[in-house]
């Protein structure tokens, strides 16, 4: 038989959100890595099954060890399912390095889909869905969260991040620093689980929330920045700034209105135009006839 790799997401809370499929994969298994096998034991018992081949530990601290040796076992054939504590394997958590490892030798990688700490989150929050995007977890390091939040100010898509309980305070105030204390933002608190909350606010008043201490696993999710109006006189300057650059008017003008919104053809005339002015030689005022 073909070996493969199975990424297999476990119930973020409630194990009664297991997929159907999650149990068949771990009884027929060759191989079942999980990031604590502890906690796969208690998955086991509350499913009602028993893992069928290996169990081996997977975890940060001897991945870079082990991924060898789970490939040359997925190489020679057999099935390995890959299990973390939570959610998805490789999303925050340990499997990335064994994925990169087997599509480099051209082995099979497929998953049991399942519950998922970020949609849920994004879907309860009340905020845009449309578009969005996930940044895990901030720096634990003040000025590094800092700069990580600043870069991410004009980001116009739905964020979602992952935090410690005892850290969330202090990034929804760094949030509310960078963003701006009324940008709208939602707490998941226990998702699925018997305390679970949402709570939804300005990022201010979040963090004044949060000061009294949370408990739980926490997902947080803020509302894009919202659109500026950039008028042609502003972006303007934008336009000249690239072709000062030596980047041909066209494609600057092609560029800056991908950013703005504002019409290529009106960018382009307006720079002609000012182009023209700063170009006109001045013509020295002739004396009157006496």
């Amino acid at each position: 038989m073909t070996g493969a790799l199975v990424l297999a997401a476990t119930p973020i809370g409630d194990p009664r959100d297991a997929a159907p499929r999650l149990g068949a994969e771990l009884t027929t298994a060759d191989v079942v890595a999980a990031e604590d096998t502890r906690r796969l034991r208690r998955l086991t018992d509350d499913l009602g099954i028993t893992v069928g081949g290996a169990i081996v530990s997977y975890h940060e601290h001897n991945e870079a060890r082990r991924t060898p040796e789970l490939v040359e076992r997925i190489a020679g054939g057999e099935r390995v399912v890959l299990v973390t504590d939570a959610g998805m394997p490789s999303v925050s958590d340990p499997g990335y390095r064994l994925v990169v490892a087997c599509a480099e030798r051209g082995l099979a990688v497929t998953c049991v889909p399942g519950p998922s700490a970020v949609l849920m989150a994004l879907a309860v929050s009340g905020l845009p869905v449309d578009r969005f995007c996930f940044e895990g977890f901030c720096s634990r390091k003040a000025g590094e969260r800092a700069r990580q939040l600043a870069a991410l100010a004009g980001e116009r898509r739905t964020m979602v991040f992952f935090e410690a309980p005892h850290r969330l305070s202090e990034t929804l105030a760094a949030m509310a620093d960078a963003f701006g204390a009324d940008r709208r933002g939602a707490v998941c608190r226990e998702l699925t689980k018997t305390y679970e909350e949402v709570r939804r606010g300005g990022l201010g008043e979040l963090a004044r929330w949060a000061a009294d201490g949370v408990r739980g696993e926490i997902t947080v999710v803020v509302d894009g920045a919202p659109q500026v109006q950039v008028t042609l006189e502003d972006a303007l300057p934008q336009v000249l700034g690239l072709v000062a650059d030596g980047v041909r008017l066209k494609d600057a003008c092609a560029s800056v209105a991908d950013r703005t919104g504002l019409s290529k053809k009106a960018l382009y005339d307006a720079a002609v135009v000012a182009r023209g002015q700063k170009a006109a030689p001045v013509v020295p005022e002739m004396p009157e006839p006496r």
